[in-house]
């Protein structure tokens, strides 16, 4: 576990245990880019014949980011636009059985079971007895809810947030709502862009836990600058040691 600055500046602003802890969902406490990872190689598999993967690849991620405020996240924006993509680099000659197997894809996505990574058991529920727990997830709100009752972590959770998009002005209105403080709001996840920086800007504090892949729309280019409210865990059962030390305030 690592922090970008002195960690007196956290344990004095959220000594004590009073402080709520939020959790990202996808590749957080469950796999999810691995099971995209899987279905972009049977797509760039299928339209082989009319363009290379790289080709394939790049028109589709233009394609999602175009229709990001139409569709949202989520698996069912995603085939959406595996199917426009497919219909423009054919030049519509793609097949109405081709199209199928697209949807096929996008239906085994919606059907695949839910995977934890490691540590998620053995974390969340001791940390749920001593702390008020939220999930904040982006996505496809039926997908999300699926996921989260097949998890088996529903319980566990005070409230659960799932929302179009995850920027400084969500997270402000999800902690106004439940009355929260930024400086007593401890954000975990394994997004930079969506689950870190956000928190940073409004004052909260965040804890990285990067998964090996990352969707390309969630990359950034910098580290935060927090010096005290930003940490690096290598996994999630780093988190609890993190949490100790908020609890225990300044000298311990």
């Amino acid at each position: 576990m690592t922090e970008a600055g002195p960690g007196a500046t956290l344990r004095a602003s959220m000594m004590g245990d009073d402080f709520t802890i939020g959790f990202d969902a996808d590749d957080t406490l469950w796999h999810n880019e691995t099971i995209f990872e899987n279905v972009h190689l049977r797509y760039r598999t299928l339209l082989a014949r009319f363009h290379d993967a790289g080709t394939v690849e790049q028109r589709l991620f233009a394609t999602e980011m175009r229709n990001l405020k139409r569709y949202g996240y989520g698996v069912k924006g995603f085939m959406l636009s595996a199917i426009e993509t497919a219909i423009d680099l054919s030049d519509g000659r793609i097949s109405a059985e081709e199209i199928r197997l697209i949807i096929a894809l996008g239906q085994d996505m919606l059907a695949h079971p839910v995977e934890l990574l490691d540590g998620v058991q053995d974390v969340i529920g001791p940390l749920a007895h001593a702390h008020r727990l939220l999930l904040i997830t982006k996505g496809d709100l039926r997908d999300q809810e699926r996921k989260l009752s097949l998890s088996g972590l529903a319980g566990l959770f005070r409230a659960v947030e799932i929302v179009s998009e995850k920027d400084s002005g969500t997270y402000e209105r999800i902690l106004r709502r439940h009355g929260i403080p930024p400086q007593r709001f401890l954000m975990v996840g394994n997004s930079l862009k969506s689950d870190i920086l956000p928190v940073l800007e409004i004052g909260g504090v965040a804890a990285h836990v990067p998964y090996h892949l990352t969707w390309a729309a969630e990359r950034v280019d910098r580290v935060p600058d927090a010096a005290g409210r930003f940490f690096q865990l290598r996994s999630l059962r780093e988190l609890p040691d993190l949490v100790r030390e908020m609890r225990a305030g300044p000298g311990a």
